[in-house]
């Protein structure tokens, strides 16, 4: 296919594409990255377009496994191997702020809030949040398990009233 035929069949595909990309991302920006990306794959490709075959199906191809490869891609990079001895970065919570510098101060006055609390509330919360499962609060505090577990719920529940305005 000579070349002004072929940019001129890829330019009247662009808003089929578009639509085909929307409909594979969900997000407009993403649609018009991802009809970026494939204009200039089949443009970079053309010399391997064979003449006489669905040029349409070709291209959207070329969308479809753009797309496909790019999300492998991302989760590929979101999987974490955790090399440590007992799986310590595993057992963090995906938000923990560990990777925030700026998160430190938050953690601060978090503690401070935690420690105003009355000991009843305080300490199943503070063993809570330390690793210990809710039968082993219960036998160090001597309380049933039920009591320790609303404890602990209502601490929660005054640490979001104290930072709802950070949501």
């Amino acid at each position: 296919m000579k070349s002004e035929k072929f940019q001129s069949n890829l330019m009247q595909l662009q808003g089929n594409l578009l639509n085909f990309a929307y409909m594979l991302t969900s997000n407009r920006d993403d649609a018009y990255d991802l009809l970026q990306d494939t204009t200039l794959k089949a443009l970079d490709n053309e010399d391997k377009y064979a003449e006489n075959t669905n040029f349409k199906g070709w291209v959207f191809t070329i969308m479809r496994n753009i797309f496909i490869n790019n999300y492998r891609r991302g989760q590929r990079a979101a999987t974490v191997v955790d090399t440590t001895d007992n799986l310590y970065h595993l057992n963090l919570s995906q938000d923990s702020g560990l990777e925030a510098p700026e998160e430190s101060f938050h953690a601060a006055e978090i503690t401070s809030v935690i420690d105003s609390f009355p000991d009843e509330y305080r300490i199943p919360f503070s063993m809570h949040v330390a690793g210990y499962k809710y039968n082993e609060i219960a036998e160090h505090m001597h309380l049933p398990l039920g009591t320790v577990k609303s404890r602990i719920f209502f601490a929660r529940k005054k640490l979001q009233e104290r930072f709802s305005d950070y949501r």
